[in-house]
């Protein structure tokens, strides 16, 4: 046993008297949903934070996800290596982004505890750095051909085709290559686009503009709350703008702590995101969101969330809180809202125009949160309604163990179905009726 897992276990024994300390002085927060969430007061937790998360077990053979009344669920591909995002292409292949965080030096014994907890939850480790193309010949929702699609990549995470042209969001940039329609694989150098500063929140999601003349990456922030100061967090907490043709970019949107999935509303044309809000300020407090994403609009972090709510633990700048915008739609308290698509009413039974979002699950909140594959519902370009869980059951009974994590999320080629990875399970599941 290495000195990372006795580390871990420790932790974990230390979290869990912090954890029935808190439980003991303090009541359990409902859960933070909705356009008007509940948001309980911070409480920050200082030097000893909230740290329980579920060893990685994966599925046992023939073990799969508990799925919505009327839609059935199968393994489209598995055995991958850490799958966290898909891009399916106008041919119908399946492109998987296999990569994972990868640990730097630690900066406290927090940050060291966070590190081995996340180690023996599969979230850290050696990244694959490879994109896998998936192919499904016969129709029959299982991928059989699998091949390497790009190799040798810094952290690979979000795709874009445009035209003759595939964008990869590696951590450190978004790269372009050629790309020749039906092709197996992309071995042409890249032309580079952007350079990001890795580390920290290294995940850099790509959409492109309906028009195909603009692309927009999410780039998360380096720390919680800036705590290493302002000049290391330049250029993040960020949705950027890529002008293509002019080979310029700018930040679209800021003050988003942790911006992945991107989707637009098609109705409307409006870009939404999904953010994972700041940590040790309580189980709900404050929550993740689905938010719409404003030209120039300001979202808070890291002076106050859910609108003007200030952080005390941050140095103040009130003008900035002053023009923070509160987002529209929160999705419970460090559910870790990661994958977003945009789902039209017809694509599953019993399933109206609404948001698909891949909910990761917590690490650091006393009961576990997320760990779900959810759908907001839509009307006139708003979200109109509770959440409902389109796929559950990633966790044992006790909490102890996941079987896997919800990440990235699309529609399916046949446009009648949904594609989910699982970067726990290594599996990319599909989703249909019944």
């Amino acid at each position: 046993m290495t000195f990372s897992s006795i580390f871990a276990q420790f932790v974990a024994v230390l979290g869990g008297i912090a954890l029935q300390w808190r439980k003991l002085t303090g009541t359990e927060a409902a859960p933070a949903w909705g356009q008007s969430p509940a948001i309980p007061e911070a409480k920050p937790q200082g030097a000893i934070p909230t740290l329980k998360m579920p060893t990685a077990r994966g599925w046992s053979e023939g073990q799969k996800p508990i799925v919505a009344p009327g839609l059935k669920v199968n393994a489209f591909a598995t055995g991958l290596d850490h799958p966290r995002w898909i891009e399916v292409l106008p041919n119908g292949d399946v492109l998987i982004a296999e990569a994972t965080q990868i640990a730097g030096p630690p900066r406290s014994v927090f940050h060291y505890a966070m590190q081995a907890t996340m180690r023996r939850a599969a979230a850290l480790g050696v990244s694959a750095n490879r994109i896998t193309l998936l192919r499904d010949k016969d129709g029959d929702g299982v991928a059989e051909v699998r091949g390497a699609f790009m190799e040798n990549l810094s952290q690979p995470f979000g795709m874009a085709l445009v035209g003759e042209t595939f964008y990869v969001g590696n951590t450190d940039g978004v790269m372009a290559f050629p790309y020749v329609a039906n092709a197996d694989r992309i071995t042409a150098p890249g032309k580079r686009l952007t350079n990001f500063k890795p580390s920290g929140h290294w995940t850099r999601s790509l959409l492109a503009s309906p028009d195909g003349k603009k692309l927009y990456a999410g780039v998360g922030s380096l720390s919680n709350i800036a705590e290493m100061g302002m000049e290391v967090e330049e250029g993040r907490a960020a949705v950027y703008e890529l002008d293509l043709a002019a080979g310029t970019h700018r930040i679209f949107g800021a003050g988003l702590r942790n911006p992945v999935g991107l989707a637009w509303e098609p109705n409307t044309k409006v870009l939404w995101t999904v953010v994972n809000e700041r940590d040790g300020l309580g189980d709900e407090t404050p929550p993740d969101y689905l938010t719409s994403v404003r030209d120039g609009g300001f979202y808070g972090w890291p002076y106050c969330y859910w609108g003007k709510t200030v952080d005390d633990r941050v140095p103040q700048d009130p003008a900035m809180v002053a023009k923070a915008i509160q987002p529209d739609y929160a999705l419970g308290g460090h559910t870790a809202s990661l994958g977003l698509c945009w789902m039209p009413a017809g694509t599953l039974p019993g399933f109206g125009d609404g948001m698909v979002i891949g909910q990761h699950g917590s690490w650091n909140r006393s009961k576990l949160s997320g760990y779900k594959l959810v759908f907001i519902p839509f009307e006139n370009g708003k979200p109109s309604g509770p959440g409902r869980d389109i796929l559950s059951g990633f966790l044992s009974p006790d909490e102890k163990e996941s079987y896997g994590r919800p990440v990235g999320v699309v529609i399916g080629p046949d446009k009648k179905s949904l594609l989910m990875a699982d970067d726990v399970g290594n599996v990319i599941w599909r989703v249909t009726g019944a």
